[in-house]
This record gives C-alpha cells, sequence and structure tokens, in this order.
C-alpha cells in the first residue's frame, strides 16, 4: 500500500521533473519553471503544481510586489524525495545497459 501511495503522488510525466528541477535550482517562478521543463504546457505545469502542493512537496509563495510575483520551492518533505529520484535515475541507467547491451 505504501509504495502505491509514492506511485500514486508521483504519478505522470512530468512531477518527477519538477521536483528534480526546484531541487537543483532552488526557488523558481512559473515562467523560470516553464522555461526550463521542455515540452510542458503552462496548463499542465499549474495543475502539476497545485499537485505538489497539496501533497506538501513544494511551497508556493506570492511575493508582494507591483505585480505579481509567485516562487516554488520544495518544502523539507519534498526534499526527501532526492534519494529515491537518484535511485530510480542510477537504476534506470543501468537497465538500460542491460536492455541495450552497452557497457
Amino acid at each position: 500500500m505504501a509504495a502505491k501511495d509514492t506511485l500514486t503522488i508521483l504519478n505522470g510525466k512530468w512531477k518527477i521533473q519538477i521536483i528534480t528541477t526546484l531541487n537543483y535550482s532552488g526557488k523558481l517562478r512559473f515562467m523560470d519553471l516553464l522555461r526550463l521543463i521542455k515540452g510542458i504546457a503552462a496548463k499542465m505545469l499549474s495543475k502539476e503544481l497545485q499537485d505538489l502542493e497539496t501533497n506538501q512537496l513544494l511551497k508556493r509563495t506570492v511575493l508582494s510586489t507591483n505585480q505579481l510575483i509567485v516562487e516554488y520551492e520544495l518544502t523539507p518533505h519534498g526534499k526527501t524525495l532526492e534519494r529515491i529520484i537518484n535511485e530510480m535515475r542510477l537504476w534506470g541507467k543501468l537497465h538500460r545497459k542491460k536492455i541495450t547491451g552497452d557497457k
């Protein structure tokens, strides 16, 4: 059941990319995320950010300035996914080598 919960939260094409981007870049504005995550549509990014915020993996901060500025950053709880995502990346590399026969 716990593995299913994890997969449900990280489900989809974009969530791991968003988490990884925020992990390496720190606080980012919406347009920065849109630029850095190739291929994601603004509507999809907005939806995924809302899901991650609901699951307390990222924090959304609205800055009081003349124009609306919103920054996103991982919460301490969101940062705990770094090790898991790195392990998935390493496993993916090993798996690709095994399947393709690369050394």
